[in-house]
């Protein structure tokens, strides 16, 4: 009996689609390494902020990038989040970084970057990574390409969620930012949020992540033969 083998599975979708969840929960599942190209980006987000990096200086956000080491350790239902050695794991999660990460995220060098670390990391298989542009730029010849999605509305309730008890006040803030964020991803020049042409599109709405995992492992089984 041989082995398995070792798939990349792209996991795509807007914020708030469950993606980052359902990658996580899918790793465990399969023993594979979850990468979340997102945390990357927050990360040098972060760094920008601290170092007062001006968000929209490619150049200069392109030297962070180059110049900074990041490391994605598997913990929990996540990754912990390594900064030049620092745990940002929490800290990369906080409004101020997921606005930043947003804006961070459109320049072409600075994903030029990052891209290539990605695909070192997944270049041997055995990974599930989840981003916006997993199935089209990072990863075009992944055996798996799931792209998440769901009602904007519901995206960012689940954003608010997360929060606790958010008031009215900050539901519509986070609404806002999503639909922001949103028409930044979509439009962007360089690898816009789309699905890759022969991705499964999984519409998470009224799904819960136990179902949404479930199908994507079937999906993933299917690509095995099994």
């Amino acid at each position: 009996m041989t082995a398995p083998r070792k798939l990349i599975i792209a996991i795509d979708g807007p914020a708030g689609s469950g993606k980052s969840t359902i990658a996580a929960r899918l790793a465990r599942k399969l023993g594979y390494i979850n990468l979340e190209s997102g945390a990357m980006y927050r990360a040098i987000a972060l760094k920008a902020l601290e170092q007062q990096v001006s968000l929209q200086d490619e150049q200069a956000l392109r030297r962070l990038a180059e110049s900074s080491q990041l490391q994605l350790e598997p913990c929990g239902e996540g990754n912990r989040v390594l900064l030049d050695g620092r745990d940002v794991s929490q800290r990369i999660r906080q409004d101020d970084v997921t606005a930043a990460a947003s804006h961070v995220s459109v320049h072409p060098q600075v994903r030029q970057v990052l891209v290539a670390r990605q695909r070192e990391l997944g270049a041997n298989g055995g990974v599930v990574m989840e981003g916006r542009d997993i199935g089209t730029a990072v990863f075009p010849n992944a055996e798996v390409k799931v792209f998440l999605d769901a009602d904007a509305g519901v995206r960012a309730e689940r954003r608010t969620l997360q929060n606790g008890s958010p008031t009215v006040e900050e539901a519509e803030r986070v609404r806002a930012e999503i639909a922001a964020r949103d028409q930044r991803d979509r439009s962007r020049a360089v690898s816009p949020l789309v699905p890759a042409p022969d991705a499964v599109i999984i519409d998470t709405t009224h799904k819960g992540i136990d179902e949404v995992v479930a199908e994507v492992e079937g999906i993933v089984k299917k690509a095995v033969g099994e």
